[in-house]
């Protein structure tokens, strides 16, 4: 089983992330967690490129080809071989967040991104999408660090993002599942065992 969560910076998705972990783990699961981009040494020196601040210049598309790039490292040394194992795997982040931060915000083409994802994760994609959203403004103020070289976009442009988020969830409820983050932390874990109960038993 291969889930994912997405959502825009400040949602609280590493702490549902977590929680959500403990919660396989203790419902028998033999978890493996992993981030895109990342959990790779090909994959954090790409995430080092692409999210840290520094002069080199980097285009949409160049954006979106290394973002793919890590993905496919990820596929390949990671998680294929850990649902070959019969592992559940968790990955923050995943090609939605391409479709969405390059595509709908970031100007390329969503179809055509979504294609050449197809491609780059050789058809491996999460049984199930756990997406938090809240409005950006009260997300921002939740981040006590230095924002990355995404995050130092403008909040313009990360709207745009949460408006993504929401079409491709309207384009797909049934396994990009939206999750409201401005509640209390319990709340939202409790919702999430609840849809993540209902999918594998179903499965």
């Amino acid at each position: 089983m291969f889930f994912s969560f997405d959502g825009t910076d400040g949602v609280g998705k590493s702490t549902q992330i977590e929680l959500f972990k403990h919660w396989l783990i203790d419902s028998g699961h033999d978890v493996l967690l992993c981030r895109d981009p990342g959990s790779t040494l090909l994959g954090e020196r790409l995430r080092d490129l692409l999210l840290d601040k520094h002069d080199i210049a980097i285009s949409r598309r160049s954006e979106m080809f290394l973002y793919m790039t890590a993905r496919t490292q990820l596929v390949e040394e990671v998680i294929k071989p850990a649902l070959k194992e019969g592992k559940t795997v968790i990955c923050d982040r995943y090609l939605l967040a391409n479709i969405v931060y390059q595509g709908y915000a970031g100007g390329l083409d969503v179809e055509t991104l979504r294609q050449v994802g197809v491609i780059a994760t050789d058809g491996v994609l999460p049984d199930l999408t756990i997406l938090l959203d809240m409005d950006v403004n009260n997300a921002r103020g939740r981040m006590d660090r230095e924002l990355d070289r995404i995050e130092s976009q403008g909040l313009s442009y990360m709207e745009q993002v949460r408006q993504g988020f929401l079409r491709e969830a309207s384009r797909d409820p049934d396994s990009i599942k939206l999750i409201d983050a401005a509640r209390d932390i319990d709340t939202i874990h409790n919702e999430i065992v609840s849809l993540a109960s209902a999918f594998l038993d179903q499965k």
